[in-house]
This record gives structure tokens, sequence and C-alpha cells, in this order.
């Protein structure tokens, strides 16, 4: 009877471990942004998490384009792969430790790897998130992630105005991060 029972209890535990993994796996089906909040007038380090290829082939390419009022931004190198960063205007002028900022990064991509399908690996890039952001609100970080064969486009963004639920549910949406108050 123990024996019985005991049997029974891994069975509801491998069933409950199955569906949590089932669950978990969800977020790592595209490329998400590790740390999802953080407060305005701060430093930030976003890292964005790639978990596959695009349908089985090796990534090549990562390129991400930084949202307005993320400034001096700097990208992490990564071995086996070429870093390169397109600079421009800003909307508007930005204060960073102390002085005025009219201009930064506004892309940053990587290219190289091969980052193989069943591989997973990070990359990186630090900035500052200005003062004249908004709490509450979201910033979204676009990204084309280029393949041996192919291309995904983690690039969607709710409409102007709605929620961010239709954006948690999207086929290809870009990686966000929600906005807080400066503590």
């Amino acid at each position: 009877m123990c024996t019985l029972l005991a049997l029974s209890l891994r069975a509801s535990s491998l069933a409950v471990a199955s569906v949590a993994l089932f669950f978990s796996a969800a977020p790592y089906a595209h490329i998400n942004l590790q740390t999802k909040e953080a407060p305005v007038g701060s430093s930030y380090k976003a890292v964005f998490t790639v978990p596959h290829g695009c349908k089985g082939a090796a990534t090549v390419k990562i390129r991400v384009k930084v949202p307005e009022g993320v400034i001096g931004v700097k990208p992490q190198p990564k071995v086996g792969w070429t870093l390169e960063t397109v600079k421009g205007d800003y909307a508007q002028s930005h204060e960073l430790y102390g002085r005025h900022v009219d201009s930064g990064v506004q892309e940053v991509v990587w290219s190289g790897g091969p980052l193989l399908d069943e591989h997973y690996d990070e990359f990186v890039l630090v900035g500052y998130l200005s003062d004249k952001l908004a709490p509450d609100t979201t910033l979204y970080f676009p990204v084309v992630q280029a393949c041996e064969e192919g291309e995904a486009h983690w690039t969607e963004v709710p409409a102007p105005g709605h929620p961010g639920t239709s954006h948690d549910h999207s086929a290809s949406p870009a990686p966000a991060l929600k906005l807080t108050t400066k503590p």
C-alpha cells in the first residue's frame, strides 16, 4: 500500500513539474529582456536573452533599436561577434552626468557567431533612462534576429493608448521595459 501511494505521489509530482516547465518555458520562446522594470533617471543594464534560432537555423545577427530616452548607450562586445553601433540625433536634448547630450547610439548590431538553435546566449548593453521619460509607461526595444536561413522580427508593440496585455500575447513582441518612479 505504501509503495502504491509513493508511486502515485511521484506521478503527481512529475505531472506538476511538467506543467510548470511548460508554462515557465513559454516566456523564453521570444527574445526578452532579463530585467523587465527599472526606474527613470537611473542606469539600466539591458540583457537580451536569445533562446533559439529561426526555425532551427543558427542566429548570425542581432539588431536592437534603442528607444528614445535611453541615452549614453554602451554595448558589450562578444567574442566571435562583430559589434556595430548606429548613431544619430535624439528627438530632444537630455542631461547625462551633468552635461547636455543631443545624440548617441540608436541601434546596436552584433553579427557573427553563429549561435546554434540548440544553444542560448545573452546580448548586453548599458544605458541611462532619461529623467524625461514618464514613469508607469513601457519602453520597447524592437529586435531583428537574422539567421543562416530567415529572420525573426521581435518588433510588435501595442498601438498607442492600448494596454500592454495584447502585446503579451503577440506572436512577435518587442522586448518591453516597464518604467517606474525614481526612488
